[in-house]
């Protein structure tokens, strides 16, 4: 991990981060398994939902920002970016799996992270459901929920034949990188599909070893980021490079199944 760059405000930004994720809690919720909740398709190609609950959540924590960081940038999925003066841009995805929301399942999550020039500064991944916070940056990493409060630690090497690995999609992205993909996926233990930022929280708890996925923008990533380096994981774009923009990624539980996954991903 590199060495803390963290601004000197640090525990104002962090009673800010969370601050913004307690109020996008009762915003999501009061949609979740809301009977009549219809979604609206942003992609005439496909199907990429967006409910009155992603809108609702952004609002939520826009309002925040303007009361408590108004000198910050805002990056949003659900409205456009909003310039600052400090440096720091906070990136929001009000609702990372719509899908799931919308299915009912209580895989998809908030995510908010912090971030400057170089990259997420700190992070947080938010499941107002089940009531379990996953945050993490410069070196802190914590869960807090229904079992409790502890640290974060990504799980210890293993060979890729007893890893798990996760991704949201099962064709993952173009026909290039859903082969890809499998290459990976042939030679792991188990695979897993569907659960969002949640697969990047199980990364920093220990529980898998493997993300991988493509077709990401900077708000589906920058908050998992730093909550899974922060645990001790790796989290590179599919050549090695940093990911924070998002594109094609590897979240790993340490650096040993990272080298492996990546050169099957480019073999």
């Amino acid at each position: 991990m590199c060495a803390p760059r963290f601004p000197p405000a640090r525990a104002e930004l962090w009673r800010t981060a969370h601050a913004l994720a307690d109020a996008a809690r009762p915003a999501v919720l009061a949609h979740f398994r809301a009977t009549g909740l219809e979604a609206d398709n942003k992609d005439a190609a496909g199907f990429d939902p967006v409910t009155a609950a992603d809108r609702a959540s952004e609002e939520a924590m826009r309002a925040v920002l303007a009361e408590l960081r108004p000198q910050d940038a805002v990056l949003g999925e659900e409205q456009a970016a909003t310039p600052g003066t400090s440096g720091l841009t906070w990136v929001l995805d009000p609702i990372d799996g719509t899908r799931g929301f919308l299915s009912g399942t209580p895989t998809w999550g908030v995510l908010i992270g912090l971030a400057d020039d170089e990259g997420p500064l700190l992070g947080i991944i938010d499941q107002p459901y089940i009531g379990e916070r996953f945050w993490g940056g410069q070196g802190e990493a914590i869960v807090e929920g229904p079992m409790g409060r502890r640290t974060l630690r990504a799980r210890a090497p293993r060979p890729l034949s007893e890893a798990i690995v996760f991704t949201t999609f099962p064709e993952v992205g173009t026909e290039d990188e859903g082969a890809a993909f499998r290459r990976v996926s042939a030679k792991a233990r188990l695979t897993r599909y569907g659960t969002d930022c949640y697969a990047y929280a199980l990364i920093a708890s220990g529980q898998i070893d493997l993300v991988i996925e493509a077709g990401l923008h900077p708000y589906d990533v920058m908050a998992p980021i730093a909550v899974v380096q922060a645990a001790g994981g790796v989290v590179t774009n599919w050549q090695g490079g940093p990911a924070h923009q998002g594109g094609q990624i590897i979240a790993a539980a340490n650096a040993a199944v990272h080298a492996e996954a990546l050169a099957l991903l480019n073999g």
